[in-house]
Parts: structure tokens; sequence; C-alpha cells
């Protein structure tokens, strides 16, 4: 079999090409051979739940999971619905199972499926634990043992139960259905379809609700590139109705990232989103803990954070290394730019169907919009930020080569006419610079992309920075 590599949230592969039922096969016996080796300790369970997501043969994989991981003498759990990832990690937690296996590539094109694995504490295992399944692919698996039992379960069910009890559910409601709030939610074909009503008990309007794994042509991740039918749908009710709040979801494949969209159908990534949640978790619900952020995430949820008196961690990229610190730590949330946002007191998981809840508690609470909670943030903090991003496809492994030895070998010192105050290599190279704004420069963990992300105090600036990174990039 062509070498497996895990990328930073598990192992993804193109659909009869590198991701096939013989290569599954062996990654899922892999995976739970090394989680009972890693976390025996934790449980004595023997039972791997088995998830997957609404991506081309999905569930098909998964029953291949399924027996794989029975005939390594293992209990199984197998989903009889697609469900949010999240719903998996807390079904590990919940019942203290030593693990999951979910069939997800999640925001990644139609052409990828993949497999994430869960450890017995509820969350993405670490690279440690990713490199031993790797190393045990590499040999002859032969294992003699009695086949495990197989059965189904509901994975939505405790799920949305642990979610209703971290929210006033009441009050949201009674906002709900006095008329004050109108709630939409696009699916993009994924997970979490269905999701908000039954967390919320009422209808609302979902869009791309259907399965469609090639998704529309695109990728169901929560970008503006892929939302336009979205945001012509808000501005226009809200032209319709503007006398009360509107907020839209987005939600990925697999239900563990998250955007919204406000009133006025502008959108807002989690890098506006996390600093509401901060000060809404911290100021309204007197939460306490530390806030998580990875390198790419906005220098906002510092400011934020030091309102409420709360200490921050910088980790690298790959929720994985939010989940471990978590482990560890008393945890208020721990968010990503790419729109992973989780919570210390729930699983040590990013879980977009609990933010939007949290996202619509705050707006009930305050009755404002979330455009304006986040400028009142700004001033409050008298800091303001503007981000964006850029993904490039690099034409083949020679070019992302040679960018990565003239990082390594010429370290850049000025960029867009700016001089470099600061260079740090925790993943990636993020460069600070003279007026305070910083350019991230990043290889992808699972495409052949380069990424690179930018924030500063205008569009005008990241605009600049981003133009000029990527006309450095295609040199």
């Amino acid at each position: 079999m062509n070498k497996i590599k895990f990328g930073t949230d598990g192992w993804r592969g193109i659909i009869a090409k590198d991701f096939t039922f013989e290569n599954v096969f062996k990654v899922a016996q892999a995976s739970a051979e090394i989680l009972a080796e890693t976390y025996s300790n934790l449980t004595v369970s023997r039972r791997i739940l088995i998830g997957y997501d609404r991506r081309f043969l999905a569930e098909k994989f998964a029953q291949i999971t399924a027996v794989a991981v029975q005939e390594m003498g293992f209990d199984v759990s197998l989903a009889q619905t697609y469900a949010p990832t999240p719903a998996l990690s807390w079904g590990v937690k919940a019942h203290n199972y030593l693990g999951a296996l979910v069939l997800t590539a999640s925001h990644n094109p139609a052409n990828y499926l993949g497999l994430k694995v869960k450890g017995a504490f509820g969350g993405s295992v670490d690279t440690d634990v990713t490199a031993k399944i790797e190393d045990l692919l590499a040999k002859n698996l032969t294992f003699s043992r009695p086949c495990g039992l197989i059965d189904t379960f509901d994975p939505w069910e405790s799920y949305c139960s642990q979610l209703k009890k971290q929210v006033d559910l009441d009050e949201i409601l009674a906002y709900i259905k006095a008329g004050k709030i109108s709630i939409y939610a696009d699916v993009m074909h994924g997970a979490a379809s269905g999701g908000l009503e039954r967390l919320l008990g009422v209808s609302i309007t979902e869009i791309n609700s259907d399965r469609n794994p090639l998704f529309d042509g695109g990728a169901p991740e929560p970008l503006p590139k892929y939302l336009s039918k979205f945001f012509r749908l808000i501005r226009t009710e809200n032209r319709k109705n503007n006398d009360n709040l509107k907020v839209g979801f987005i939600f990925d494949g697999d239900s563990d990232r998250i955007a919204a969209v406000d009133s006025q159908g502008n959108f807002l990534s989690s890098q506006i989103l996390i600093p509401i949640l901060i000060d809404h978790l911290a100021e309204r619900k007197k939460l306490t803990g530390e806030v998580i952020k990875t390198v790419s995430g906005s220098d906002l949820f510092e400011k934020v954070a030091q309102l409420s008196n709360l200490p921050i961690f910088e980790t690298a990229i790959g929720y994985k290394y939010i989940a471990q610190r978590m482990l560890d730590h008393t945890v208020l949330l721990g968010g990503e730019e790419s729109g992973g946002i989780g919570f210390g007191h729930h699983i040590p998981e990013r879980d977009a169907l609990l933010s939007a809840l949290y996202v619509l508690e705050a707006m009930v609470k305050t009755g404002k919009d979330l455009s304006q909670l986040y400028e009142e943030l700004k001033l409050k903090t008298n800091f303001n930020s503007v981000y964006d991003r850029i993904d490039l496809h690099l034409k083949d492994l020679e070019s992302r080569t040679m960018l990565e030895n003239s990082l390594q070998n010429n370290p850049l010192t000025k960029i867009a006419d700016q001089n470099v105050i600061k260079c740090t290599t925790q993943d990636g190279y993020k460069f600070r610079l003279e007026d305070e704004s910083w350019l991230l420069i990043r290889f992808s963990g699972t495409e052949p992309v380069l990424r690179l992300y930018c924030e500063a105090n205008s569009i005008n600036t990241v605009q600049t920075i981003l133009n000029w990174a990527k006309n450095w990039a295609d040199q």
C-alpha cells in the first residue's frame, strides 16, 4: 500500500486512488490497535465508535471500518446515520469508550474522504499517536483474537442532550417565538443538516440540506466563495423585514467548523466569532479559564481575553494541539482561524453546533447584531484588525521544496516595504512587521497548497501584504 501519512486531523486521500476499501481496512485495524495501546490506562472499555458524514460511499467505508475493528477483537458501535464529528467525540467521553473512528474529509473537495481518530478523552489524537499508527501500517498486521461485537446507535441523542444543557434554551426560544430573531443555516450538504432544528425544537430556514457528495462543484468549507446563495438569501430577507435580528450559520462537511453571517449579509469568520464568544462566556456566563489560539488566530483574541484577565496560550495549527492543552489545563475556549472552536467545559474538540448556540445566546442576551457586538469589542480594546487568507495551489513538490529552502536559507527581512521585526517558526513562518501587522506563510498538511495569512489595521494593508507574498511565491 502507498505510504499513509496523517495530516493536521486524520488521514485523507482521494477516493479510489489512495482512499480504498483495502487501505481503509488496514488503517482502521492499525488505529484500533494503537488506541488500545495508548488509552487502556484511561478506560477498561474495548468499545470503539464508528461514525461518518455524507460524502460519497461514507457509510460503506464506515461498515468496512466496523468489520476491520471487530476482527481485531474490539466491540464496535456503528452509527445508524450521519452525524457531526463532535457527536462521536462526545459519545466517547460520555460513555468512557476507548475511542472513535470517523469517516470524513471535513472541508476537503468532493474527491476526498478521510478517517479521523479520536482518543478516549474525547478529542483528536496527537502526532505521537498518529506516528505509531503509521509505523504499525509499515508492518504486517497479524492478530488472532476472538471477534468483537457490533451494534448500532443513534449518535445524535446523547450529543443533543448535552448541548442543550450548555445554554439558556428557554430564553433563546422565547426570543425566537417573539419574532425578535430569524435564524438561517447553510449546512453545505454536510453532517450538520437538521442539527439546529433538533437542538431548538423549532423550524429554521436551512439551505443545502440534501445529500450532494459533489457539493455543487465546490467544497463544504465555510468560505465566502461558496456562499453567494446564502448571502443573497439573508440580504433579501433583511430587505423584506429589517425589524428583527438575523443570523446565518455556515457549517462545514462534518460540522466541526463554523462561520456566520450578520443581519446585513456580511460574512463573519471565526476570527470575529471567537472574540465575541470569549466576551460572552467570560462576562455574561462568568466562566473562566485559559484562552488557546493557534498561530493564525487574530491578535484580537488576546486583547479581549485581557479584558477579563484571562491567560492566553498559542499553539501550532491543528485542533489536536489545542485538545492536548485542554487535557492539562482549565480552558475557557480554544479556537483556530479556520473555523474550529471548542470549549474546555465540554469536550477537547471543536464543535460548530455548540458554537452556534453560544452565538445565539450572546445575541439574545444583548439584543444586538453580531457585527455590533464585534465593533463594540474593537472599541473596548482600542484595536482594529482586518484579516484575510490566500491559498495558492503549487505546481509540484519541487516548487514547494524551493519555497521552503528559500525561507530557511534566505530569511525575509522586508515585506511590502516594511521591516520584519520578528519571525517565529512554531508552525510555518510568522513575520511581525513594524506597523504591528503580521504575515504567516505555511504549507498545508493535507493538500499541495501554500497558505498565506495576514492581519493588519486596514483591508488595504492586508491586500498589499498578501499580494506581495503571492508575488514572492510565484517567482
